[in-house]
């Protein structure tokens, strides 16, 4: 191979890996960005991929699968947002029980699927499809514009996230209720209603990464399936800033880490683990960056983790 066929195989690679990652990691963004730390990306992601795969191999459907998966994300969601948000929960114990229950529920809801694989039919539901014009440029045509529907279904969510966050009223509110819940709540802004709702559309899309990697990804059940891939999600968060603009590069650089490690495995013995790393290296990098630059817009929400108590306000 050659090396504009080398660069065209890691960057598409890398497209297709970074997938779910970039749900996991727009999901964590808009949870974090109103206050609330969830830890338990992983499990909501297994909980998505487990009933997603059900879904779809039981029905043959692939959008039912989907939307059970980003269903099922959402539910896990409502878990973490009920006792940290109603019953003001410590944030960070929630999300690893979370992450623990995820995982649990995936593997024994999972064991009679292990070693299925979906039908050919849900399979070429996922082919594919190259956009026009675009597919046509040299090498980053076939990256980007020659996948199938859920990674241009990530450029739509990012994109509308970025909008939503830093160009309407509603994204406004958010980042107030993230930066200052007291004085978000003195404005009028209905704080409970603000965590619950954006919780959940984070689990959804965190179901919904999920779901790729168990239907598109691996099209057949393996225990475990994500592969540890909500915890790189929430080291992202911070690789990115808390901007859904920088997730697209960030899950995609992450995601090229992967390929490009197995294509070197072959040709350069690097141990796979090496490249597992890097994600985490990185993000301790960007984090000792903010650190020294200080930088507001750059730095997480001043009240994320903490837990609101009105009458204390």
């Amino acid at each position: 191979m050659d090396f504009i066929s080398v660069l065209t195989f890691v960057l598409t690679g890398a497209v297709t890996a970074g997938t779910p990652l970039l749900f996991a990691t727009l999901g964590e963004i808009i949870t974090e960005k109103v206050g609330q730390l969830n830890l338990g990306v992983e499990g909501m992601m297994l909980m998505g991929a487990v009933i997603g795969f059900s879904t779809a191999i039981s029905t043959g459907n692939p959008i039912l699968g989907i939307l059970a998966g980003m269903i099922a994300g959402g539910c896990g969601a409502l878990i973490f947002a009920f006792l940290t948000i109603t019953l003001r929960a410590n944030q960070i114990v929630s999300g690893l029980s979370l992450t623990i229950f995820g995982t649990g529920f995936s593997s024994f809801v999972g064991q009679s699927m292990v070693g299925k694989s979906l039908s050919d039919s849900i399979r070429n539901s996922f082919k594919p499809i190259k956009i026009p014009l675009l597919g046509d440029i040299p090498v980053l045509g076939d990256a980007l514009f020659n996948q199938n529907i859920l990674v241009y279904l990530g450029y739509v969510v990012a994109i509308i996230l970025g909008i939503y966050l830093y160009k309407t009223r509603i994204g406004l509110n958010i980042r107030t209720v993230g930066e200052n819940t007291g004085a978000a709540d003195t404005a009028g802004i209905n704080v409970s209603i603000y965590k619950y709702v954006h919780i959940l559309i984070g689990g959804a899309l965190a179901g919904l990464g999920g779901a790729y990697m168990s239907m598109v990804t691996v099209p057949s059940w393996q225990d475990g399936v994500t592969g540890g891939r909500g915890w790189i999600a929430v080291a992202l968060v911070i690789f990115v800033t808390w901007n859904p603009y920088k997730a697209l590069i960030g899950s995609y650089f992450f995601g090229g880490l992967s390929i490009l490690g197995l294509y070197l495995q072959s040709h350069v013995p690097i141990p796979q683990s090496i490249f597992d790393m890097l994600p985490y290296l990185a993000t301790i990098i960007v984090l000792i960056m903010i650190s020294l630059k200080k930088s507001k817009e750059n730095c997480a929400p001043k009240a994320l983790g903490e837990p609101y108590f009105r009458e204390e306000r």
